[in-house]
């Protein structure tokens, strides 16, 4: 969490948290324990029985608590529901009680229309080549399973298609209508060999971004593992550019000392990683008193030298774990581990076991800008003074360091790459997401700095507001008074995205209309 600007920190944590986990804006949210609270579930499961109407509830329908969380105003409870025991896609929805177990309100789509049968039409291997066909890369495995897809004033059967990439960092899932065969939706999904050694340990890691840095290992027989049991046994592993995800070996070594601080070191990205994951872990727990990305007390794995000159780093569901690229010379980019690199991807895992945020449109937009926040804050969690707290985003890993000119996304002007935009405004959703993400990013900036110039741990800043009169018309201010923008409304206008330089993540193209999801008629 940001130290230096308390209040301000407070209030944009508390939003970017409510945004995640689905709770009330600018009130922080708190996991209730580790167990979901029967009775908070018990009361929340009555509140929709006395409002069918209200969320589309009925016979065949069954509901699955995600999670309670509770704030200062009473308790929210995220339901997932199912019919005929098959999974509702776009039907979870959120439940506020009163702290006296009371109804509030609901959040979340009415679900309406559905089907009738659950016998699908259309057989699997129908689906399966449409999803295959959709997805655009070389398919290594595919998974299905039957689901109910939801529109806006629709539903229908479907078939749900996980595909995993044979040779690249790709992974998808389609939604192929059981009855027509026509492609529904798609996304990415891209966003144990566990060695336990009988001792714990603490190791020194030379990294490249952060410096010299304590790194809790394990050790046996003289033999150094780097894996941090203090932290659900959190292992980084050595992926040998290997193009498939969760493949590789545990580190170890004999001196106990991670890395030599280049580039060229084959553990310095390792100890990185470690360093990041370590202190994304801490500040989860230390703020939101959340154990982990599930909130389970277990970690995800972490895996460097993904690929060849991999120019990236990602989040997978599939294997629920992080893959961290080397970069390339030609790239100008180095290894991707740096502090909020690695708090970005955690953060991925943390919004796919909560608000599930679809990867498309302006969901998408947010699930990015959530992790670009949650990165920030682990930066200025972490308070390291070889990597000082900024709000610039992956500025560390360009090898040719300055924050002026070579990032990923800045936070206080995300127009200034080119292409994202600094405000919502009706068609934000078409933008690919990691230009969309700038409307929360910028959000979060603002909520923290406010506006106008100023320097803030040697970087310079410029942050404008997005101002729109009531006939429509769009215009950036730059100025000192945050809340004359806010209170006017937001905007920005519509920009064509630049290249592919200084976005070591941006790897799909922006979202057309007509592959948003479709009624199935």
């Amino acid at each position: 969490m940001r130290f230096l600007h308390g209040k301000a920190a407070v209030l944009a944590a508390g939003v970017a948290g409510a945004l995640a986990i689905g709770g009330t804006a600018a009130v922080q949210a708190q996991p209730v324990g580790h167990q979901v609270p029967g009775a908070k579930v018990a009361a929340g499961k009555a509140a929709v029985a006395q409002h069918m109407n209200r969320f589309g509830f009925g016979p065949g329908q069954a509901l699955i608590a995600r999670g309670v969380f509770a704030d200062r105003l009473g308790y929210t409870i995220r339901f997932d529901r199912t019919y005929r025991g098959l999974p509702v896609v776009g039907g979870d929805f959120t439940v506020h009680l009163s702290k006296a177990g009371d109804y509030r309100y609901g959040t979340g789509r009415r679900v309406v229309g559905l089907p009738t049968g659950v016998r699908p039409a259309v057989g699997p291997a129908v689906a399966r080549q449409a999803a295959v066909s959709k997805v655009g890369y070389a398919v290594g495995h595919a998974t299905m399973r039957r689901a109910i897809f939801t529109g806006a004033h629709w539903s229908t059967l479907a078939w749900q298609v996980n595909t995993v990439g044979k040779s690249s960092a790709n992974g998808t899932v389609t939604y192929v209508s059981a009855r027509t065969g026509k492609t529904l939706a798609s996304w990415a999904t891209v966003n144990n060999d566990s060695v336990r050694p009988n001792k714990k340990d603490v190791g020194v890691g030379k990294t490249q971004y952060s410096g010299k840095v304590k790194l809790p290992d394990l050790v046996k027989n003289g033999t150094y593992t780097l894996q941090d049991n203090t932290r659900g046994n959190q292992p980084i592993l050595n992926a040998n550019h290997s193009q498939s995800q969760g493949v590789g070996t545990i580190f170890t070594d004999k001196n106990n000392v991670w890395g030599d601080g280049t580039e060229t070191n084959v553990e310095t990205p390792a100890a990185d990683a470690a360093y990041g994951l370590a202190n994304t872990w801490d500040y989860y727990l230390k703020t939101f008193n959340r154990h982990g990305i599930a909130d389970d007390g277990k970690a995800a794995r972490g895996f460097v030298h993904f690929g060849n000159s991999y120019v990236n780093a990602f989040w997978s569901d599939s294997c629920f774990c992080m893959e961290f690229g080397d970069g390339s010379a030609a790239s100008g980019i180095s290894n991707l581990t740096a502090l909020d690199v690695a708090g970005h991807e955690m953060t991925h895992g943390v919004t796919s076991r909560t608000a599930k945020l679809v990867y498309s449109g302006e969901s998408g937009g947010l699930n990015e800008s959530t992790s670009d926040v949650f990165g920030t804050q682990v930066e200025w969690y972490a308070n390291n003074k070889q990597d000082v707290p900024d709000y610039v985003i992956g500025e560390e890993i360009f090898r040719n360091y300055d924050p002026a000119t070579n990032y990923i996304r800045r936070m206080d002007d995300p127009h200034a790459d080119g292409g994202s935009a600094d405000c919502w405004y009706d068609g934000v959703g078409n933008l690919d997401v990691h230009y969309s993400s700038g409307v929360g990013n910028h959000l979060f900036y603002l909520l923290s700095e406010g506006s106008g110039k100023k320097t803030i741990n040697g970087i310079k800043y410029d942050s404008p507001t997005c101002n729109q009169d009531r006939q429509g018309h769009r215009s950036r201010r730059r100025g000192r008074h945050l809340v004359q923008g806010a209170d006017r409304g937001v905007g920005v206008h519509n920009h064509v995205p630049p290249g592919p330089h200084r976005n070591a993540e941006r790897g799909s193209r922006p979202v057309r209309q007509e592959e948003r999801p479709v009624q199935d008629d």
